[in-house]
């Protein structure tokens, strides 16, 4: 025996890690976590009109679509097996005011979208937003008044939006725009309603991020925000915070719970998963896909291995679905056995 050998025992013993990586079959047996569809929700963008397909120009490959079109691309989501999907509206800037009253509105764009989904893609999940921004005058997610976005006022009017997004068949309403109190005051809304049977997915630690720039543009409100959010979301550096947060969405009667950004807080979905035990999600946002976007158009990174290997971490810090404008490539590459 040589003393190359002699050392690879002494500093390896009977342990070799890399016996399980030595074949194709062998790494397929021991994988720990996988990305399947299932774990897949598809955000899209609606505006008024008909037969329109706007692209987006800081999200590559991602477009907002009038209600006609947006029904057939949630046919193909549904057939590719995607689960759910979350709708977000750009309306007119005519419509929109200081305290985003066309949000109380039956026939919005968003509740037209929803009804058409419901009817001509039954089987799949719709999500709906109930924060303010695409309906204020001044992009904040709430009532701004004498410069200050007030808690309870907004409250009570996404509560009301919320039954609405309800009653046009909403399956699930995700709560985004972090007031104090919300998720208990839109249960108990929701159950005065009748509708005891719609969930709430949290957006339970959404933090202050500069990567939320691209969907601004794509919902219309980035020329129109004036300051920053930071009196409601939370500080990029305050995990402990985030997780305090969380627990009083699941004390009001959240039934998911969301984390947005994603992959910059990875360690909060973990932590979350850990400490609640309820279904978590993250949302890879506008500024994460188009980072992948832009480095793959340059050739500095390979694009489809990079968004795969973004979305199986998700589920490695304990995710159980990932919201990802990616969401309908995956699928596709999914299908195929990739």
């Amino acid at each position: 025996m040589n003393d190359r050998t002699n050392l690879g025992d002494r500093i390896t013993g009977h342990r070799r890690m890399r016996r399980n990586r030595k074949a194709d079959w062998t790494r397929r047996l021991v994988q720990e976590n996988r990305l399947t569809v299932d774990d897949l929700i598809w955000p899209i963008f609606i505006v008024p009109g008909t037969n329109i397909v706007q692209p987006i120009d800081a999200m590559p490959g991602v477009n907002r679509m009038s209600i006609d079109k947006a029904v057939e691309a949630v046919k193909e989501a549904a057939d590719l097996g995607i689960p759910a999907i979350a709708t977000f509206p750009n309306i007119d800037l005519s419509l929109r005011d200081e305290t985003g009253s066309n949000s109380l509105a039956a026939d919005n764009l968003i509740n037209q979208a929803t009804r058409a989904f419901k009817k001509a893609v039954p089987n799949i999940g719709v999500i709906t937003d109930v924060a303010l921004d695409p309906f204020t005058s001044h992009g904040h997610d709430g009532i701004l008044r004498n410069g200050e976005i007030v808690n309870d006022e907004t409250v009570e009017m996404i509560s009301r939006a919320a039954v609405g997004q309800a009653d046009a068949g909403a399956d699930i309403i995700a709560p985004s725009e972090m007031m104090d109190g919300r998720i208990g005051a839109i249960r108990q809304a929701l159950d005065a309603a009748g509708h005891q049977n719609v969930g709430i997915m949290a957006y339970a630690t959404k933090f202050a991020s500069g990567f939320y720039g691209p969907y601004r543009e794509a919902i219309g409100t980035g020329g129109l925000l004036k300051g920053d959010k930071k009196t409601y979301y939370i500080d990029p550096a305050n995990g402990t915070e985030a997780i305090r947060d969380a627990a009083l969405d699941v004390e009001e009667g959240a039934d998911m719970l969301m984390v947005k950004p994603g992959l910059p807080y990875l360690d909060i979905c973990w932590r979350m998963k850990e400490a609640f035990g309820l279904p978590v999600f993250a949302y890879q946002v506008s500024g994460e896909y188009s980072q992948v976007k832009a480095a793959a158009a340059n050739g500095w990174i390979d694009g489809e291995k990079v968004m795969l290997e973004t979305l199986l971490a998700f589920k490695r810090a304990g995710c159980d679905g990932i919201l990802s404008y990616f969401a309908i490539e995956v699928a596709k590459i999914l299908a195929k056995g990739r």
